[in-house]
């Protein structure tokens, strides 16, 4: 889930930017510190959104730059669990495919892509033995956020579910909606025997 955090911190602005005009200058230093930033509290900053309180800047002996405490505001990705996320498909092996959501991939296991029994073919396609559907890369999916780990705080991972009711390709939700025709009854006709 995306969310506005409100943070507030010391930015180094070096001699380099007090050409600038004094935001600028800050704004500039805290989207090189702050976006990619990923931490499990914060989950993934995806932008500074806007700076809100300047205090008056500082400059330390043997350092030549300002220091300004500051608040302001980011822009955030944090994932959920049991969350509906929307993506495409970036990428597919043989033991899954990858959704892009964003800022992050997550990872949907062959036996979480749909309910049926699934292949890999060698044109990186996963289909189904007896619905026949196909996921391919492109696709536009939604899935449900199953696991999250920050095991690596660097790179997060993220297990996903398309098995669930309102979840796949979004092709396949369509064809879920429309209504099955009933087979047609055959007409028998009734032969009448004609009495003697």
């Amino acid at each position: 889930m995306f969310y506005r955090v409100q943070v507030e911190d010391h930015v180094r602005v070096p001699p380099t930017s007090f050409n600038l005009p004094k935001e600028e200058a800050i704004i500039s230093m805290l989207e090189k510190q702050f976006e990619g930033f990923i931490s499990k509290d914060l989950g993934i900053v995806i932008s500074v959104s806007q700076l809100l309180n300047v205090h008056e800047g500082v400059i330390i002996p043997d350092d030549g730059a300002a220091f300004y405490k500051c608040t302001f505001e980011l822009l955030t990705l944090k994932p959920e669990l049991q969350e509906i996320v929307s993506g495409k498909v970036r990428d597919i092996a043989d033991f899954g495919a990858f959704l892009n959501i964003g800022a992050i991939d997550g990872m949907i296991h062959i036996s979480q892509t749909m309910d049926d029994f699934v292949s890999f073919s060698k044109e990186k396609v996963l289909v189904g033995k007896a619905s026949t559907r196909s996921l391919k890369v492109g696709d536009l999916c939604r899935a449900r956020i199953i696991a999250i780990s920050y095991k690596d705080v660097a790179n997060p991972k993220l297990g996903l579910t398309m098995r669930q009711p309102g979840l796949g390709k979004l092709e396949w939700l369509t064809e879920d909606e429309k209504p099955k025709e009933e087979p047609k009854k055959k007409e028998t006709k009734k032969i009448k025997k004609a009495k003697k």
